[in-house]
């Protein structure tokens, strides 16, 4: 099986649990998060809050790449309002059923999610205003495949918003004790210079590092304890 494949199974049994991630962890205030499908809130699996950083407008059209349930795309169309458009893009066809079901139990008519990878994106080129990653571009072994991607589908003077995880350091052997449901993702990681210049490879030339801190989250093993750094990032086409 393909790390892609491994990824998707993974993703999959997801889809089939509810375990809530506290607001205060993942940079959602309450207000935004009451409005959103409950069922979406539940399976949030980022590590940001990148539409926090976007200055949506009523009427703009954005992507969510790697959307999951929906979480980022339910709160970026209470921004653009029912005159714009939100549509998120996922590898795994649980999630993707799973967040057009919680669109249509939230009633809401502008956003829609479809199947993809973000490799490969199924979609125009120059259709979008702003698209919005959180902690997705990490897990793919092609990132400059997923910026020219990224770079293609967005307008001119488009805005491309990414909260992700970068790797630093001298990492721990793969098949250390402990690392177990981490050798997937450490094998697909990178550190923060290849992550930007894999962004500057897929086209943008205006790449600003918006917050780097250490990423602590609770599931975060102790031989990966400062290894794993958050970083929020503005690019523009």
């Amino acid at each position: 099986m393909s790390k892609s494949d491994k990824l998707r199974s993974q993703y999959a049994a997801m889809a089939q649990q509810a375990q809530a991630v506290p607001a205060s962890s993942s940079g959602y205030s309450p207000d935004e998060l009451a409005k959103v499908p409950q069922g979406a809130v539940a399976l949030g699996l980022g590590c940001g809050n990148p539409a926090a950083l976007a200055e949506l407008r009523s009427g703009q059209t954005v992507l969510d790449l790697g959307s999951g349930a929906g979480l980022d795309a339910f709160i970026a169309a209470q921004r653009v309002g029912p005159s714009g458009e939100v549509i998120g893009i996922d590898m795994t066809p649980e999630m993707v059923d799973k967040a057009n079901a919680f669109a249509a139990q939230g009633n809401y008519p502008n956003v829609q999610f479809r199947l993809g990878r973000i490799e490969a994106l199924p979609l125009p080129a120059a259709a979008f205003d702003v698209i919005i990653s959180n902690c997705v571009i990490n897990h793919s072994s092609d990132k400059p495949a997923v910026f020219r991607e990224a770079h293609r589908v967005l307008r001119p003077g488009g805005l491309l918003l990414v909260s992700d995880l970068v790797v630093q350091g001298q990492l721990p052997a793969f098949d250390s004790p402990g690392l177990e449901v981490w050798r997937e993702w450490l094998g697909a990681a990178c550190g923060k210079e290849e992550y930007l210049a894999a962004a500057a490879a897929g086209g943008f030339a205006s790449i600003q590092v918006v917050q780097e801190q250490l990423y602590c989250g609770p599931a975060v093993p102790a031989a990966l304890a400062g290894k794993i750094v958050s970083l929020l990032l503005r690019l523009r086409k």
